[in-house]
């Protein structure tokens, strides 16, 4: 063989040697194959996807309306329920508890189906886990990117907002403003803005201002996270020559400072999902939040801590709902932040 031919083959074996080599993973792709091997995130995306189908599908797997009285099945519970709770001995045997099937986890005190409304209730939390979110991040966002990217008196000026707001603890504002709304939005003359709000807000069954209340509030963390990343970005050399070519600030913020500082903002978000849900639970709780006979956690848990001695099942079952979809986003959210975390790249 002549030595051209000789470099010829070995050409051709570098060309196919460089053909089978594996392609390179993205950050993205990476992250999301470890988040798969993350056994309690992939446990809690899938408590959170069962939660959604049953929010979205309500109608068609509760087996009662979430309003319909029986009063002569009020407190039944199905005899599982006795054998868990040694007080609730049924009338049969001597004590007080009436006994049916009807029912899968029992009956509230005025003779609703308890399976039914958590199924319904499902329905608020998550409206709340994703509404809180969604306008943080606009907020948020906005405010913290202007801050941290334009600086001097404008992030000064923001900031100082941030602080204001911050000074107030979360819940006593979100309680405050929750009493201001309910009492400026009850009496109203027909015909008004007010007035218009006030039916949208029935028409919500008391959500609407659950959802200003929480989206007045939610902001604040995510502007100063968001104006944190961007001042340990914007000097970096891609942003220097991003500059030096005339890009204008608008486009370096949303092409490249954006998709850079995406992967803490998402854990933070959904690390404070359970947040939201506790504000809300708590609201209805306190008798704050949505209006009867609209079901929530918070507010079936409130109604059965007043019978727990005698009805224990009425407060157990709606925390339980309420602690298993609270856990699921904490332990998605600890896999976001594993897998996002760069330092954690080629690490099984």
């Amino acid at each position: 063989m002549s030595v051209v031919e000789r470099s010829k083959t070995q050409t051709a074996q570098q060309i196919a040697n460089l053909k089978e080599r594996p392609r390179g993973e993205s950050l993205w792709g990476d992250a999301l194959r470890r988040l798969r091997r993350n056994k309690a995130a992939v446990m809690g995306l899938l408590i959170i996807i069962i939660s959604i189908l049953g929010a979205f599908f309500a109608d068609a797997i509760a087996p009662y309306d979430y309003k319909t009285q029986v009063r002569a099945d009020n407190n039944a519970a199905p005899y599982w329920v006795t054998r868990i709770f040694p007080n609730m001995v049924p009338k049969e045997e001597g004590g007080y508890i009436t006994i049916t099937d009807k029912y899968p986890l029992g009956a509230d005190a005025l003779g609703r189906d308890l399976f039914s409304r958590i199924v319904y209730g499902s329905r608020v939390s998550l409206a709340v886990a994703f509404v809180g979110p969604v306008v943080s991040i606009i907020v948020g966002l906005l405010v913290g990117m202007i801050a941290g990217y334009v600086g001097g008196k404008v992030d000064n000026t923001l900031m100082r907002l941030v602080d204001i707001m911050y000074a107030f603890p979360t819940f006593l504002f979100i309680i405050l403003l929750m009493a201001f709304f309910r009492a400026s939005f009850t009496q109203v003359e027909q015909g008004t803005f007010a007035a218009s709000v006030s039916e949208l807000d029935a028409s919500t069954g008391g959500m609407l201002f659950i959802f200003v209340g929480i989206g007045l509030t939610s902001w604040m963390q995510m502007a100063r996270l968001v104006r944190g990343q961007v001042l340990s970005v914007r000097e970096k050399e891609y942003i220097e020559a991003a500059r030096s070519i005339g890009t204008r600030a608008p486009a370096i913020m949303r092409q490249h400072i954006l998709p850079n500082i995406l992967g803490p903002i998402i854990v933070a978000e959904t690390l404070s999902i359970p947040q939201y849900i506790s504000y809300e639970a708590f609201l209805s709780f306190i008798g704050l939040g949505v209006n009867p006979p609209t079901p929530s956690w918070g507010a079936m848990i409130s109604e059965g801590a007043q019978v727990i001695n005698t009805y224990p099942y009425q407060a157990l079952f709606p925390a339980m709902a309420l602690f298993l979809v609270m856990f699921a986003f904490n332990f998605l959210g600890d896999g976001l932040r594993d897998a996002l975390d760069p330092r954690m790249r080629g690490v099984d």
